[in-house]
């Protein structure tokens, strides 16, 4: 698990994620309303909160793939939108059609096309990022295998691996060890502590409170920003009761969580 090493969400002139006023909306429903938070680069935040609380849809907008309702979303200092190197996605869950012939590296590869633009071929400083991606993950000697051969731990590792070999600033990941083996889980937490110190800002939404906890800063939302900033002002019983409502327990001092499974729809 990455380590704490300092609170996160502090407004400032570097900050990585500025929102101010943000509305959301899909197909006509608003899926986040009038929030304002800020993300510092060098972090690593947990987006939390119940099924249908925005946080995938906030991935989205934050990824240049939603145009927000209302409010402002800066990435970098500039208005968030398509086709920017400056953020990787990995989605949750991604899938690979089944017949598709594709190996882990050409898949990996692909996170340096946003850089390389059209009709540009790969340069030896792609060929690195590519090798050192698929290291970190643990998965260089599944280069030439198919996707489709792997296991659900290992395709999620190849495609955190397409995701930090963009090298971007900016690095999202939606649920990203939900459901994995524990080694999986433990190379794929292991590469996010060192993203966070190679100065990125990762921002993971997680339906593990445990996890949250380990972050450098929270938010918390329900359609809202129930709350934003270091683990312990946010993961209190107050804010999390607003959020989750009769999804909690209490037992004592501690809180457990009671949540529909987790499910989400990636129009992407």
């Amino acid at each position: 698990m990455f380590r704490v090493t300092a609170a996160a969400n502090r407004p400032c002139p570097g900050a990585a994620v500025v929102a101010e006023a943000l509305t959301l909306a899909r197909g006509g429903n608003v899926a986040l309303s009038d929030a304002s938070f800020s993300i510092a680069a060098g972090t690593v935040s947990a987006v939390i909160g119940p099924n249908g609380a925005g946080k995938s849809t906030l991935l989205h907008a934050i990824a240049g793939l939603l145009a927000p309702a209302a409010g402002t979303l800066e990435v970098l200092g500039r208005t968030a939108g398509p086709g920017s190197s400056d953020v990787a996605y990995v989605l949750q869950g991604t899938r690979v059609h089944e017949h598709l012939p594709v190996s882990v590296r050409e898949v990996v590869a692909m996170g340096r096309y946003a850089a390389l633009g059209p009709f540009r071929r790969m340069r030896p400083g792609d060929d690195a990022a590519i090798s050192s991606a698929m290291e970190r993950l643990d998965i260089a000697d599944l280069a030439s295998r198919q996707i489709r051969e792997l296991s659900g731990g290992q395709r999620q590792r190849v495609f955190v691996a397409q995701g930090i070999a963009q090298e971007a600033p900016v690095l999202l990941l939606d649920e990203p060890v939900t459901g994995l083996d524990l080694v999986s889980r433990r190379r794929i937490l292991e590469v996010v502590t060192a993203e966070r110190v190679a100065g990125r800002a990762v921002v993971m939404t997680t339906h593990d409170l445990g996890e949250a906890a380990h972050a450098d800063h929270v938010l918390l939302l329900a359609g809202r920003v129930v709350a934003s900033g270091p683990p312990e002002e946010v993961l209190v019983s107050t804010s999390l009761a607003e959020a989750y409502g009769q999804r909690l327990v209490h037992l004592g001092d501690n809180v457990v969580m009671l949540d529909d499974a987790p499910h989400h729809h990636h129009p992407h």
